[in-house]
């Protein structure tokens, strides 16, 4: 039998406890009574987004630059940059409802003029904006799809960044941050695939130059607090 060192035991225990409190948290947002409704019924929700296709700045009522990001989540990423930014616009994308409703209630105390949420799936993200609409993405912490056939569901796959290049300016960017070694040495590599460019890289981002101005989501203050390093690429045409 295979031995077990005590750093590995260590490594193994806290995956499990990480593991435990995300899955009971995945199962308290899956069941959380009413979100759908809530999300319908919310001023800073866009229902019906293919209308605004190509129309964007129009729905915002101003020329400002548009940003989005993919797997908002409980929206605290999003709308710390938009209180941050008054004259940028966000979109935050969510596939879960259970989740959406979770930033759609910081919205509502917050009000932020500039936010809105779409209830969507990301593979459709051609159906609901234009060429060149989109100033830049943000993909934090997303979902690392570990099975080799799940590949092309990574939103950092060579599938994904096709889209993305079909709605972003010419100067546009992406941004993504992981603590998932695996999944962003992927990244790295579907970057070059796709044939884009890594304009940043790091595997410790708290301990880089790319840390300034930083603005942590809710996972990556709970890993860093852990001590595991963020990694972060930016990557352009």
């Amino acid at each position: 039998m295979k031995k077990i060192n005590t750093v590995q035991l260590c490594s193994m225990f806290i995956i499990l406890i990480l593991s435990k409190e995300t899955g009971e948290e995945y199962m308290r947002l899956r069941n959380v009574r009413g979100a759908r409704e809530a999300m319908i019924d919310s001023k800073y929700t866009v229902n019906e987004p293919e209308q605004y296709k190509g129309r964007w700045n129009e729905f915002f009522g101003n020329n400002n630059p548009i940003r989005l990001e993919i797997g908002t989540g409980k929206g605290k990423f999003l709308m710390t940059l938009a209180t941050q930014n008054p004259d940028i616009n966000y979109i935050g994308i969510e596939k879960y409802s259970s989740v959406l409703v979770r930033a759609l209630e910081k919205q509502n105390e917050l009000e932020l003029p500039n936010v809105v949420f779409i209830r969507m799936d990301a593979e459709h993200i051609e159906e609901i904006f234009a060429n060149g609409e989109i100033d830049r993405i943000y993909l934090n912490f997303s979902d690392p799809w570990p099975k080799d056939r799940h590949a092309k569901r990574r939103l950092t796959s060579r599938q994904f960044f096709a889209r993305y290049n079909n709605i972003l300016a010419t100067d546009g960017r992406v941004e993504f941050k992981t603590d998932n070694r695996a999944l962003f040495d992927f990244s790295v590599e579907e970057v070059e695939e796709a044939g884009w460019k890594l304009t940043a890289v790091t595997y410790d981002l708290h301990n880089d130059a790319m840390n300034e101005g930083n603005v942590m989501t809710e996972y990556e203050i709970r890993f860093s607090q852990m001590g595991t390093p963020i990694n972060k690429l930016i990557a352009e045409r």
